[in-house]
């Protein structure tokens, strides 16, 4: 299951609009919700950094959003629970979840190499920590950034991906640790750092978000996972929590909840198309799988309405959705519309 959880989310993510300032987002009191001892109302607060999109930041109209906000609040709403989302100092996250000021961090938390600190739900993305470049930069490899400045979040996996990858650090000419991602990247824009080690969704966002040129390279710092934590022990909320998000990734749920937040760029990632851009995968697909050369599902009339999980699956067939009125022939191991 944990690997379905994984793959659930595999082919979905990133990318939301950015935006500016907020208070705490808090759901309807359900009222009569009662918690596993019987008597309180159950209260999940989501701690989560407020310049991490597409996994959680402020809206255009002042309000919290993000993939791992809507997972959670939706996950309340089944349970009958109360929510509410906490903007955080990432490097206080600790702080907060031992006083009691929020009582889960969901908010792209890396797992790996933190199992022993936390109590920690399934995992349920799979994530890389990659290095941005400025595209005119010469810089094509890990090897390449010999010499240069590097930006990381502080208190962040990327700067635990870097500190672990001692080779590559001592090659560096220094790791500058900021407090967001908005601030490395005007670094980067203006030169003062050579590239920015960040998750995979983040850059991906951040590349899509920003005016100038930025490459990822290929080749990623490190893998990982993300996964909700708890405070060391509270086994109890882990397994409740654990069990409806379980239910939600086999109902669909978090794969519908990601699109949401998914964008042409996360969907032509390089590891999916080999650095193809998303009008060269669209221009090679003119008369595809011996179509017609005047279809292409990519550049199509519905292209407005459509989003790339429509036909594009993580755990289930492929759909090609033109053929709801069209009569063509199916790419190998794709099924049509309402197939039975």
């Amino acid at each position: 299951m944990k690997k379905f959880l994984a793959m659930a989310l595999a082919a979905v993510m990133v990318l939301a609009l950015a935006a500016c300032g907020s208070k705490n987002d808090t759901a309807d009191d359900t009222g009569d919700a009662q918690d596993a001892q019987g008597g309180e109302t159950q209260k999940l607060i989501v701690g989560f950094d407020a310049e991490f999109p597409p996994f959680g930041f402020i809206a255009a109209d002042g309000t919290y959003d993000g993939f791992d906000l809507a997972m959670a609040k939706e996950l309340c709403a089944r349970l009958g629970w109360e929510y509410e989302a906490v903007a955080i100092d990432w490097n206080s996250k600790d702080a907060e979840l031992s006083s009691g000021t929020i009582n889960c961090i969901w908010n792209g938390f890396t797992y790996t190499g933190r199992e022993n600190d936390y109590t920690f739900s399934d995992p349920y993305v799979d994530n890389s920590i990659v290095m941005v470049v400025k595209a005119d930069s010469g810089i094509t490899s890990l090897a390449d950034l010999a010499g240069k400045s590097v930006m990381a979040q502080a208190a962040s996996s990327a700067v635990d991906a870097i500190n672990e990858n001692e080779d590559f650090k001592a090659s560096l000419k220094g790791v500058v640790e900021l407090g967001d991602y908005n601030m490395g990247f005007m670094d980067l824009a203006q030169g003062t750092v050579d590239a920015v080690a960040a998750d995979l969704g983040v850059a991906q966002y951040q590349i899509a978000n920003n005016d100038g040129d930025y490459v990822i390279l290929d080749e990623p710092l490190s893998t990982e996972q993300y996964a909700i934590g708890f405070l060391k022990g509270n086994t109890e909320l882990r397994d409740a929590v654990n069990a409806e998000l379980l239910k939600m990734a086999e109902d669909g749920t978090m794969l519908a909840t990601g699109k949401q937040f998914a964008s042409e760029e996360f969907c032509a990632r390089p590891e999916c198309h080999g650095g193809k851009s998303f009008d060269e995968i669209t221009a090679g697909l003119w008369g595809f799988a011996g179509n017609d050369e005047k279809y292409n599902p990519h550049a199509n009339h519905e292209d407005a309405a459509l989003e790339c999980g429509d036909c594009h699956k993580a755990h289930e067939n492929q759909v090609l959705v033109c053929n709801e009125c069209h009569d063509l022939t199916l790419p190998e191991g794709w099924e049509a519309p309402n197939a039975e």
